[in-house]
């Protein structure tokens, strides 16, 4: 049994991965290539050289990254290695494969090309990030950079080689509008790939100071499927003892909660803060 569920979460992840490439391939074959939109990346160095040269981007995906793996083997590991050459080998694959239907382009605005193309790669990195698969590219070449200078944080090592990558494409294909382009894409992208990781496991982490913790935490079990904890703290102002109660609640029921706390105690000091990933009860399984 336990050997069947390993076997299907690997399966599993390895069709998300294949899902990934298909959404990041059509991205640079439906919208940036067509567009001349140059993003970050080892892929958006495969776009300078498919626009400039003709040569397969695709193919470049792959050739690019092969020593960028082999540089990370002995940081990484085989196995890490070898998850990122069969996603890189994927992507690439996807990606010349779909120039097989032809020019199949749908909009010479740059813009939407951007803005569409930046959504297909964050549901792209979302699946690699989510469904534990890399395909190599700067971000493990920012961890390599990183540790022969280390200098800064890895994420700064991988922004800097994506701002290069889109200057250079500036600079290349004498657009200097390209950065503007590729900012968008980045930071839709960004913002795409954070949902896909996250999902809508989001919540509002609640503080609520009272003298009356007693009878808030009963009202809030009895009224609501989320648990309670009470921490004990100390007013300092008043050097009287307070109680700090701390749940998680889903965006609906923020008022619900406000108002059981104000017909309990109208003096009680509530903080609401964001909470991007909740796991237990009432929300995602600590498991998923």
């Amino acid at each position: 049994m336990e050997i069947k569920k390993k076997f299907g979460k690997i399966l599993i992840d390895y069709v998300f991965m294949i899902i990934g490439c298909i959404c990041y391939a059509l991205s640079l074959r439906v919208f940036l290539i067509p567009n001349s939109v140059v993003g970050g990346g080892v892929s958006g160095v495969a776009t300078i050289i498919e626009i400039t040269t003709g040569l397969p981007a695709g193919l470049f995906i792959l050739l690019i990254n092969l020593p960028i793996l082999a540089m990370g083997f002995k940081m990484m590991g085989w196995k890490f290695i070898l998850n990122c050459l069969i996603t890189t080998a994927t992507l690439s694959g996807v990606t010349e494969l779909i120039t097989l239907f032809g020019n199949i382009s749908i909009t010479d605005n740059k813009l939407l090309a951007s803005a569409y193309g930046g959504i297909l790669q964050g549901l792209g990195i979302g699946c690699f990030i989510k469904f534990n698969m890399s395909s190599g590219g700067t971000e493990l070449l920012g961890r390599i950079t990183h540790k022969i200078i280390p200098v800064f944080s890895i994420a700064t090592h991988v922004a800097i080689l994506d701002a290069t990558v889109v200057i250079s494409g500036a600079i290349i294909l004498k657009n200097p509008e390209n950065v503007l382009y590729a900012l968008i894409l980045i930071f839709i992208s960004a913002k795409v790939s954070d949902l896909i990781v996250s999902g809508l496991n989001k919540a509002k982490l609640c503080y609520v100071i009272t003298d009356k913790p007693e009878q808030i935490a009963s009202f809030l079990i009895a009224h609501s499927p989320r648990g309670v904890t009470l921490l004990n703290g100390e007013g300092m102002y008043s050097k009287t003892p307070k109680g700090v109660l701390l749940t998680c609640v889903k965006f609906n029921q923020i008022s619900s909660l406000k108002d059981w706390v104000k017909q309990i105690d109208e003096h009680a000091f509530v903080i609401m803060t964001n909470a991007n990933e909740v796991y237990g009860k009432g929300f995602t399984k600590l498991d998923q």
